[in-house]
């Protein structure tokens, strides 16, 4: 799965913006829009009283101007600001839209610019946090810019001070940079004042663990000018109301808080609204909604032992102010493992020069929190590709180096590329395995070098095949893959089959004993622009999230991923376990559920003698438990005797030696007297040969490259389209730091010929490169269209080098 896809939308510019407004685009002033039509504000970007920010010309902007920011020079102390004086007829809320340029990429456009922190009337600035499903639905305006909703304001009556600034950089296309366009902002009033937050302790992420206070907040998105009585109930998962009330929000107050009752582990919805409005002296507010999670009192095991991670792509989709919360979050939810990664082409603007800073904080924040990152390597800066090797550099030692600096980083484990066998290029399996090599040598010689993780394969098939013909994993230390359900399966969706098929793929070539780590399992939501799953969907979420986990763990994988944390919306899909404010779904509490209750997760075996509806995974939590975790397609009673039993949220259950199971996973959890033998995890691989610190990659021209995958749906043949007689290249790499003499030999099949046009034993310099010429000819009897193996081997010193293998076709 990857967040750069691009849809086909594609939309006109935002018809008519100025008539719609019905302003005077120049102006700072309100103008009413009739008689009832609440009161507008617009001002444009380029009419502040104060900035450093450059005004640019351009007549698509309202006024012919705009504010355009693009830059890696530091800010100045201040930042990069913009401050505006606005007059308001009235005081009151006021919802603040702007045309400009989003944090994050939105369907019509991949530019995204620096998140906007905001200060009203001298106050202190505060970051824009939206998450990214607000930014995602923004309606285009023009060229790059969207119409942004940033909130809701309180103006007071007469002359307000806004001042926008940016402070962080943003990743581009080939670097990082200061970045903001803002072409003009309205301010439109809303009719009083209504509920803005409703949460549990300090904000989001709204979590608590069980045996702490609850504090349930209700908060204002302005200060009342009488006093609010508001009503509150809370219902659990299963629908049930446990807590209600009212608050009372005193004139001039913004916020009421209120002691909730002690609850048991599980996820919460709070639903505010109107308080009794035939009270003298109250009035009512606007609904509003919100989750909170309370947590199990055993968090999940940390270190090496805990086998859960979850995707985060920080930059993406994580606010700068929220990422020291969401991971901590993360934690709380018992993850042990995130899995992020930073652009190359930010990460290394032009040859050697590295500017990590931005991310680093990321990978800091990581570790700080307990956790272990998992780098996910980019496709290469545009300077280190050409036509052919997209989307990897053409020379490999770029990939050598830049490895090695990422090992630097300290991140627990290097993922190498995410999902090569379902983009839409032209790059091969061969290509690719070569790259992992490179960059795998890159790795183990940093200091401390991290685990080294195979790509994260979308699909069994082809691609994957040749890659691993390649012996490829030799160099790794992780096998990894990915593996999501049928997108239309939004009911109860079923655990793909991948686990299992790469179990087999790796016992076909040797690797058994190579950890395999599941490093995106997620399900497919059909999304709703505006507004979080349906309740229904939470509830598929959280159930497909505890079967997806302990199905992947019983099929052998060491580690499972969810795809994702963050609040994600992607091309009408959601994904995240957080909601579009940063509150825990049910999902998340699930997770926090199953990490708490399984431990350490070794897998013993299927649970037997259980009614033919139900399923039962048992394993054992490396703490002296056994944990049965059962499910079924109907209701029915599974006997648990000796067991106490816990409920999907976490929530103890009563059970008399039996318990009600349904599609809602329940956990059976017996103290065992003799805790049984743990299997250990195999030692990492040794030391790597001088041969093996030799790659061979084999290059030809654009006119052979190989078919586009077409995001995986290519059909067979996909190697290189060659001509009847083909000139070729073979690029050898010696990683060591001496000189190396090697001997290449090549070895076509299904009738085609290979000649040298020059000496097969060539010396390679340290660190270097060396180029070999190759005819390949296809004799007479050689269909068309039909893939065949053509193999390159080398020995260095009497030792064999690991081969280049690939596939070629006469077009």
């Amino acid at each position: 799965m990857g967040l750069n896809r691009r849809t086909a939308m594609k939309a006109g510019l935002l018809s008519a913006a100025a008539s719609a407004l019905g302003l005077n685009m120049g102006s700072n002033s309100a103008r009413a829009q009739g008689t009832s039509a609440p009161t507008t504000l617009t001002v444009q970007g380029e009419a502040a009283v104060r900035t450093n920010i450059p005004v640019v010309r351009d007549r698509r902007a309202s006024g012919g101007r705009y504010l355009s920011l693009t830059t890696g020079k530091r800010p100045p102390r201040e930042g990069w600001y913009a401050t505006y004086a606005v007059r308001a007829p009235e005081a009151g809320v006021y919802a603040l839209t702007a045309v400009a340029t989003a944090p994050v990429e939105v369907p019509h456009t991949e530019a995204a610019a620096s998140y906007l922190q905001l200060s009203l009337n001298d106050g202190p600035f505060k970051e824009i946090a939206r998450s990214q499903p607000y930014w995602y639905e923004s309606k285009p305006a023009w060229g790059d810019l969207s119409v942004l909703d940033l909130g809701e304001l309180e103006l007071r009556d007469g002359e307000n001070v806004l001042t926008f600034r940016v402070t962080e950089p943003t990743v581009l296309e080939a670097g990082t940079a200061y970045a903001l366009a803002l072409d003009r902002f309205t301010l439109k009033r809303r009719k009083g004042v209504g509920l803005g937050e409703v949460y549990v302790g300090d904000g989001a992420p709204s979590t608590y663990r069980h045996g702490e206070p609850a504090i349930l907040t209700l908060e204002l998105n302005g200060h009342a000018d009488r006093a609010h009585r508001v009503r509150y109930t809370v219902v659990d998962y299963f629908g049930e109301r446990v807590a209600e009330g009212y608050a009372t929000i005193g004139t001039g107050e913004t916020t009421a808080r209120v002691a909730l009752p002690q609850l048991p582990p599980g996820n919460y919805l709070v639903e505010a609204s109107s308080g009794d409005d035939d009270t003298p002296g109250t009035a009512g507010v606007a609904g509003m909604a919100g989750h909170f999670a309370c947590l199990p009192q055993r968090p999940a095991v940390t270190g090496p032992a805990n086998r859960f991670g979850v995707n985060v792509w920080a930059t993406s989709l994580v606010p700068p102010s929220r990422l020291d919360a969401f991971t901590a979050a993360m934690k709380d939810m018992g993850a042990g493992w995130l899995r992020d990664g930073q652009a190359w082409p930010a990460a290394e603007p032009t040859p050697s020069a590295y500017d990590t800073e931005h991310h680093d904080r990321v990978t800091r924040t990581i570790r700080r929190h307990g956790l272990s990152p998992l780098e996910v390597v980019s496709p290469a800066p545009e300077w280190a590709m050409t036509e052919v090797s997209l989307p990897l550099p053409a020379d490999l030692r770029h990939a050598y180096r830049y490895a090695r600096r990422l090992a630097s980083r300290h991140p627990e484990a290097i993922h190498l590329s995410n999902e090569p066998d379902v983009d839409t290029t032209s790059s091969t399996g061969d290509a690719h395995a070569a790259f992992v090599k490179a960059a795998a040598l890159g790795i183990a010689d940093a200091p401390r070098p991290p685990l080294v993780v195979l790509p994260g394969i979308a699909q069994a098939g082809p691609f994957q095949d040749l890659m691993l013909e390649n012996d490829v994993v030799r160099y790794a230390d992780v096998w990894a893959f990915h593996g999501y359900p049928d997108p239309a399966e939004q009911g109860e969706p079923s655990f793909p089959g991948a686990a299992e098929e790469q179990r087999e793929l790796a016992g076909r070539h040797g690797a058994d004993d190579v950890p395999r780590w599941m490093t995106e399992c997620g399900a497919f939501f059909a999304a709703r622009p505006g507004v979080d799953l349906t309740p229904a969907q939470q509830a598929v979420q959280a159930r497909y999230l505890v079967r997806s986990m302990v199905e992947g763990l019983a099929a052998g994988n060491s580690r499972q991923f969810w795809f994702a944390g963050p609040p994600l919306h992607d091309e009408g899909v959601y994904f995240g376990l957080l909601s579009r404010e940063f509150q825990p779904l049910p999902a998340y509490s699930a997770c926090a559920a199953l990490t708490s209750l399984l431990g350490e997760a070794h897998f013993v075996g299927p649970v037997s003698g259980l009614p033919t509806e139900a399923v039962g995974f048992d394993f054992d939590t490396g703490r002296g438990e056994s944990v049965r975790v059962l499910w079924a397609t109907k209701p029915v009673r599974v006997p648990v005797q000796g067991a106490t039993a816990y409920d999907v949220m976490g929530r103890r259950v009563a059970n008399d030696g039996t318990v009600t199971v349904s599609s809602d996973p329940v956990y059976a959890v017996t103290v065992d007297a003799v805790r049984p033998e743990v299997r250990q995890a195999p030692p990492r691989r040794g030391p790597l040969s001088p041969a093996e610190h030799i790659v061979l990659s084999q290059r030809y021209s654009a006119r052979n490259a190989a078919p586009n995958k077409d995001n995986g749906d290519a059909e067979p043949p996909l190697g290189y389209r060659l001509s009847r007689r083909t000139r070729m290249s073979l690029d050898i790499y010696n990683f060591t730091e001496t000189s190396q003499t090697v001997t290449v030999t090549a070895h076509p099949t299904g009738g085609w010929s290979a000649r040298a046009n020059g000496p097969t034993r060539v010396e390679v310099p340290p660190q270097g490169r060396t180029t070999l010429s190759f005819t390949i000819t296809a004799g007479s009897g050689v269909k068309r269209r039909t893939d065949h193996r053509l193999e390159f081997t080398a020995t260095l010193d009497g030792d064999e080098v690991p081969p280049s293998v690939s596939l070629v076709q006469l077009r």
